[in-house]
C-alpha cells in the first residue's frame, strides 16, 4: 500500500474514531448528573477519552504520511460518520434538518481546509506565545460565562460551550505545532511552559466537549466543535505562521465562501435543535381543562354549560346532580319556565344522634309518635322542585291520621 493510501484510510479510521468518542460522550452526558462536567467515575467516558486520543494520533500519522490538503479535509467527516453511527449503535435517528445541516458544515470545512496553503516550518517567538494563551484562556473564560448566562437554553448553551472547546483544542495544535518545530532543533528548557499549555487546552476541550452535550443532543455540538477547532488552527497559521490561501484572490474568495457555507449549517443544526427544544416543551404543558357538554334548554333559551361535579345540599347529606340546577337557574334568568324534573328523588330518613349513657328518661307517648311518624313516612315519596339561588327543600308531609298524646 502507498503512503498516500495508508494516509486516506488513516484519516476515515481517525473520523470514525472521533464519532465514536463523540456518541459515547453524550451517552454520557445523557445519563449522568447536571453538574458534573467531567464524570471521572464512569468507564464510559474514560472510553470515549481513549477513542479521542486514537483519533487524535492516528491524525496525526495520516499527516505525516500525506498532504496536508487532502489529510484535513477527510477530518471534516466525523459529522457524516456519527449520524449514521448513532442511529445504528444507539438508536438516535437524525432528521432530514439535521442532516443538511451536518452536509453543509462537512463541505464548507472540506472547501476551507482544502484551499489553505502549506508554508515553510515557522516557530512563535515567547511574547507570541503568552500573548496566544492569555487570549485563548480569556475568550475561553467568556464564553464559559455566556453559557452559563443562557443556562435556560440548552441548544445555545451547548454551542458555546462546543465552541470554547473547538479554540481550546485548535490552539493546542498550534503549541504542539510550536513544539514540534523547536524539537526539530534539539529539546530545551524553554518548551515546558508550550507542553503545559498543551495539557491545559487539551483537557479543557475535552471537559467543555462533555458539557456540550448534556442536554443537547450529539449533531449540533459535534458539528461546532468539528468545524471551529481547525478553522481556529487555520487562522492562527495564515496570521502567525504565515500560511495563505491557494489560487490567490480567487482562492481566497471561495475559502469565504465555504466558511459561509460551514456556517450556515451550524445555524441549521442550531435552529433544528431550539425547535425540536420548543416542541416538546410545548407538549410537556399542562393541557387546559375539558369544556363541559352543553345542556339542552327550553325553547328559545341558550344552551348552558353543566358544571361537572356533584352540588352538596345544606339540609343534608344528599348530593345532588348540578345539570338541572344550572339549566333552571339559567331558563329563569333568561324568562322561560324551568323544566321540572323527569325524576323524583328519594330522601333518606334523617339518622338520629347517639345518646349517652346519661341520657334521660324517655317518654313512652313521644316514643309512640315518632314510630308512628316513621312508619307512614317510610312508605310516602317525597318530591320536591328546585328554588332559585338556593338548595333543594323538601316540601312537609302532614299525616291524615291523628294521634292523641297522653299529658
Amino acid at each position: 500500500m502507498s503512503a498516500l493510501a495508508l494516509s486516506v484510510l488513516l484519516s476515515l479510521v481517525s473520523a470514525v474514531a472521533y464519532a465514536g468518542g463523540a456518541i459515547v460522550q453524550e451517552q454520557v452526558a445523557a445519563s449522568s448528573s447536571a453538574a458534573q462536567y467531567a464524570p471521572v467515575r464512569r468507564p464510559g467516558w474514560w472510553a470515549a477519552v481513549a477513542l479521542n486520543g486514537l483519533g487524535g494520533l492516528l491524525h496525526v500519522v495520516a499527516l505525516a504520511l500525506g498532504p496536508l490538503s487532502l489529510v484535513q479535509p477527510l477530518g471534516a467527516l466525523t459529522i457524516v460518520f456519527a449520524l449514521p453511527m448513532a442511529a445504528l449503535f444507539v438508536g438516535r435517528k437524525a432528521g432530514a434538518t439535521a442532516w443538511r445541516g451536518a452536509l453543509m458544515a462537512t463541505v464548507g470545512l472540506a472547501g476551507l481546509l482544502s484551499l489553505v496553503g502549506a508554508a515553510d516550518a515557522q516557530s512563535l517567538d515567547t511574547a507570541q506565545r503568552i500573548g496566544a494563551a492569555v487570549v485563548t484562556g480569556a475568550v475561553i473564560v467568556a464564553l464559559m460565562i455566556a453559557a452559563r448566562a443562557v443556562h435556560r437554553h440548552p441548544a445555545v448553551r451547548s454551542i458555546l460551550l462546543a465552541v470554547a472547546s473547538g479554540i481550546a483544542f485548535g490552539m493546542s495544535s498550534v503549541f504542539t505545532k510550536t513544539v514540534a518545530v523547536d524539537w526539530s532543533g534539539g529539546v530545551s528548557a524553554a518548551d515546558l511552559p508550550s507542553m503545559a499549555v498543551i495539557g491545559v487546552l487539551a483537557t479543557a476541550g475535552m471537559v467543555l466537549s462533555q458539557a456540550s452535550y448534556r442536554g443537547a443532543g450529539l449533531a449540533a455540538p459535534l458539528a461546532t466543535l468539528t468545524v471551529v477547532n481547525p478553522v481556529v488552527a487555520a487562522v492562527v497559521g495564515i496570521t502567525m505562521f504565515g500560511e495563505t490561501f491557494r489560487y490567490g484572490t480567487t482562492g481566497t474568495a471561495l475559502a469565504l465562501s465555504c466558511g459561509v457555507v460551514a456556517a450556515g449549517g451550524l445555524i441549521l443544526l442550531t435552529t433544528e435543535r431550539i425547535s425540536r427544544e420548543s416542541a416538546a416543551a410545548g407538549e410537556s404543558e399542562t393541557l387546559p381543562a375539558e369544556q363541559p357538554a352543553a345542556l339542552p334548554a327550553a325553547d328559545g333559551a341558550e344552551p348552558v354549560a353543566a358544571p361537572t361535579g356533584p352540588v352538596a345540599v345544606a339540609t343534608g347529606p344528599v348530593a345532588v346532580p348540578a345539570a338541572p340546577v344550572a339549566a333552571s337557574v339559567a331558563a329563569e334568568a333568561a324568562g322561560v319556565p324551568a323544566p321540572r324534573l323527569s325524576e323524583k328523588v328519594l330522601v333518606p330518613s334523617p339518622v338520629s344522634p347517639p345518646t349517652s349513657a346519661a341520657a334521660p328518661a324517655k317518654d313512652p307517648a313521644k316514643e309512640l309518635y315518632a314510630a308512628r311518624g316513621r312508619a307512614e313516612s317510610d312508605d310516602a315519596t317525597l318530591s320536591y322542585g328546585p328554588f332559585y339561588g338556593g338548595p333543594f327543600v323538601p316540601p312537609p308531609v302532614f299525616s291524615r291520621h291523628r294521634v292523641r298524646v297522653r299529658s
